[in-house]
């Protein structure tokens, strides 16, 4: 009875030690795979796919990166924060980590779309309002200004700031921006972006041509409803000249023959019938399309 005990015993212990020498053995094996990341996955490699507006070296500088730095203990996230910090034009950026010793930098730039002057500097700004750059009038060649709102405390690299009150109008022209360019129309932005009325926000599109949006209206369909309301004059050989005028009750589009300038005071036309319209004076009814339609359909 004795032995028989004892040799439990035995295999007791025996059962206790190799779970220990099981965890032993794999906090070794996790420790040396740990070990030889440190020591062997090191930064020999740094790659910029994207880039033209900064050299790459200039990329990789204010990512803080050093050759030699372990791949694996690197923060990506700080790395990303510090470029978009120092480099304004970089718009949007992503980090790829590929063995053994390789860095691959994945940039977005930035464009202007438009430029707003205040005290005297011009601030060029993006597609999503940041100011990209600050210098003088050489910088706004081929852009829109965008007038009736007053920049408080710029700073390249930031987004534009304005007061409480104009608030409202900043984030319209956000997804004005958003808007214009999912249609691919941003191009065609010229001369100004006027955001003085309390109801409209008024452009120039192309060399001759105003159009009028309303300003808490869905841009989505003000932009769909605009390339419908051009097509439609292209087919029909009426010039774009004049001002477009989409801010109607039903999503009506007019077409006045005088144009709108910052200036000038917006008559409002006289309701016609629409099938009174002439093509010298109005641009063909742009038809009723549910909300949200894609143009593309």
């Amino acid at each position: 009875m004795a032995a028989r005990r004892n040799r439990k015993g035995r295999r007791r212990n025996r059962g206790r030690f190799g779970f220990l020498y099981k965890l032993l053995s794999t906090l070794i094996i996790f420790a040396a795979i740990l070990m030889g990341c440190v020591v062997f996955f090191r930064v020999n490699t740094m790659v910029v796919e994207g880039n033209s507006r900064y050299p790459a070296e200039e990329i990789i500088a204010a990512s803080g990166v050093q050759q030699g730095d372990n791949l694996f203990t690197l923060n990506k996230s700080k790395m990303v924060s510090q470029i978009l910090t120092r480099l304004p034009y970089v718009d949007d950026l992503s980090i790829e980590r590929k063995l053994p010793d390789t860095l691959i930098f994945y940039v977005t730039e930035s464009v202007p779309v438009a430029w707003i002057e205040s005290d005297g500097t011009y601030w060029l700004l993006d597609h999503r309002c940041k100011i990209l750059e600050a210098g003088d009038s050489s910088l706004t060649e081929g852009l829109p200004e965008v007038l009736g709102l007053t920049p408080v405390d710029a700073t390249v690299g930031n987004r534009l700031t304005v007061s409480p009150e104009e608030q409202n109008k900043l984030d319209r022209l956000r997804e004005f921006f958003t808007a214009i360019a999912g249609r691919q129309m941003t191009g065609s932005l010229t001369s100004f972006i006027d955001l003085s009325s309390e109801n409209e926000i008024r452009f120039g599109y192309g060399d001759n041509l105003t159009v009028i949006f309303p300003l808490n209206g869905d841009f989505d369909q003000e932009t769909y409803e605009l390339k419908r309301a051009l097509e439609s004059m292209d087919e029909r050989g009426i010039p774009r000249t004049g001002t477009l005028d989409q801010n109607y009750e039903g999503r009506e589009t007019h077409l006045l023959p005088e144009r709108w300038l910052p200036g000038q005071t917006v008559e409002e036309p006289a309701q016609t019938d629409t099938d009174s319209e002439t093509e010298e004076t109005a641009a063909p009814e742009v038809s009723q399309t549910p909300q949200g339609e894609d143009a593309n359909e």
